[in-house]
């Protein structure tokens, strides 16, 4: 039995930012307790966010990719590199594909930007689904807002 057809779209006007944010506030902020003024920052800003829509209009997932100066800012300086994050898929949606869509979206995003790979902080439950992808863990693990993590990288 297949799921529920959607699509994934750059997020470019004000609503689906909402729809975003949205989706990201029931992820990380309910599900996972981050607190709201982690969850959200300057980034998303500057942000290419990425955004799954199921064909009745409703928000299935997210992510975000930073790049140039800003992603400089979380990858060590290097410019070559882009920045994937707050990704994040709605407990009804979980198991369809669509975390795969977003990343491969975000992946899209960045080779249009001329970058050589994406950089992103996993929490280490995810590791096997972005191993699955292609990325590859990197460093120690360490805490983000209190959650463990692994850096990982992928070239594109």
């Amino acid at each position: 039995m297949s799921g529920p057809s959607y699509a994934v779209r750059v997020a470019e006007d004000p609503a689906d930012r909402e729809m975003c944010f949205a989706v990201r506030k029931q992820v990380f902020v309910v599900e996972q307790g981050v607190p709201e003024d982690l969850e959200y920052d300057a980034y998303d800003a500057v942000a290419v966010h990425v955004l799954a829509v199921r064909d009745d209009g409703v928000a299935l997932g997210t992510g975000r990719l930073l790049y140039g100066a800003r992603a400089a800012e979380k990858v060590g300086g290097d410019l070559t590199l882009g920045s994937l994050g707050r990704l994040a898929v709605a407990e009804e949606a979980r198991g369809l594909g669509v975390g795969v869509a977003l990343v491969r979206a975000i992946e899209d995003a960045a080779r249009a930007r001329g970058l050589a790979a994406v950089d992103l902080h996993a929490q280490t439950h995810a590791l096997g689904f972005y191993e699955r992808l292609g990325y590859e863990a990197y460093g120690p693990e360490y805490l983000e807002a209190g959650i463990p993590h692994q850096g990982m990288r992928r070239a594109l």
